[in-house]
């Protein structure tokens, strides 16, 4: 490949890419509160809320600068010091670490063009049988990174250039978008397969909640992480599903949006390639499934964000409601991302692992409010 046509061809796609930049969003407003109004703060157990805390401290240290890159920034220097003085103290009892965070933080409700309230959502880990090799039933792969997927950033090439990660391949010289979901099913890809499945709604639904956890015809489980993805946009299929008419109003959540998949397995396919989003994987040993901060997610205490508005790692109050309507008010930490997170106030709640959190989180969307809270100075 010439050096040459590589130039050319980032120096164009930078060029389009200013022209197509939108306006950064403004309407950000924090509102400073205090702890007395917080809804439900008081009854929170904050049960395993100074694990993620940890979690988003050891992540922080290595990359302080996601702190300043959102439109709420957090002061990485006072939020370090917070971090320093939590790992000198005990918290075995959770009623330490909320004394704790009343003692180092500072509320501030989240309000986006005069109102705080926003949509919230819920991802879960899915579960699915696989094999190592390729036999019997375990005929689809779950593919690994493409050895020929190209990640660039063009703000390294110029500093005057947006900080905007772009995927693509290179074709006669050429750096063009990388194969769609459609194509990749079509006709496959280069890359390393690290798992085969048998079923490929189960792998679907593995990439749109980004982990699984692959149970073995050999007896043993292993997770399944997020690697990268193929750097086109997302489609939800509920909503596609709705559109076409296939689903009827209140029949969209994850489970019954399984269920209808499975039993229609040809008009499925059709539908799931209409996402031209592609996730590729990885075998972890983690904990948890990771999210975008790089650490592992914990069960009620992990929330995806938009990272446009909200930096990865903040602690965040959260106000919303549980499918049933029962309140769900608790202290979460913003460690991870999603193509279909977008907005100020707009969060994804990650419920936790197996069937039982694919029926909570499957039939979450509610409205509700956070609080972002700050270092205390």
């Amino acid at each position: 490949m010439k050096k040459t046509g590589l130039w050319a061809c980032i120096l164009l796609l930078a060029a389009c890419t200013i022209k197509k930049m939108p306006e950064t969003p403004t309407g950000i407003e924090l509102k400073k509160s205090s702890f007395a109004e917080l809804n439900g703060f008081n009854q929170d157990d904050f049960k395993d809320a100074a694990n993620a805390f940890s979690l988003s401290c050891q992540a922080i240290k290595n990359k302080p600068k996601l702190l300043e890159k959102s439109q709420i920034k957090i002061d990485p220097e006072a939020y370090l010091k917070v971090c320093g003085r939590f790992e000198n103290q005990d918290f075995s009892d959770p009623t330490d670490f909320k004394a704790f965070v009343m003692q180092n933080f500072e509320p501030y409700l989240v309000v986006y063009n005069g109102t705080p309230q926003g949509k919230f959502t819920a991802y879960y880990e899915a579960e699915l049988r696989a094999s190592r090799k390729k036999h019997g039933k375990y005929q689809y792969p779950i593919y690994g990174r493409p050895y020929d997927l190209i990640e660039i950033n063009l703000k390294d090439f110029d500093e005057t250039l947006p900080d905007k990660r772009i995927l693509g391949r290179v074709q006669n010289n050429k750096l063009v978008p990388y194969l769609t979901r459609g194509e990749i099913e079509k006709n496959g890809l280069d890359a390393p397969v690290i798992l085969w499945g048998d079923d490929k709604v189960d792998i679907f639904l593995m990439q749109i909640q980004g982990s699984a956890v692959a149970l073995l015809d050999d007896g043993a489980s292993v997770r399944i992480s997020y690697a990268d993805n193929n750097g086109h946009r997302f489609v939800g299929i509920g909503g596609l599903l709705l559109k076409k008419g296939l689903l009827k109003k209140g029949e969209a959540s994850m489970d019954k949006i399984r269920d209808w998949l499975k039993k229609n397995p040809e008009i499925a396919e059709v539908n799931m390639n209409e996402n031209p989003r592609f996730i590729f994987h990885k075998i972890s040993d983690a904990t948890g499934p990771i999210g975008a901060l790089g650490v592992p997610l914990t069960a009620g205490r992990s929330l995806a964000v938009d990272t446009d508005f909200v930096p990865l790692s903040s602690l965040l109050w959260l106000e919303t409601v549980e499918p049933s309507g029962k309140p769900l008010q608790k202290l979460v930490s913003a460690q991870d991302i999603g193509a279909a997170i977008k907005g100020a106030v707009r969060g994804d709640y990650f419920w936790g692992h197996g069937e039982s959190a694919l029926l909570q989180a499957g039939k979450m969307n509610a409205e509700g409010q956070f609080y972002i809270l700050m270092p205390r100075k």
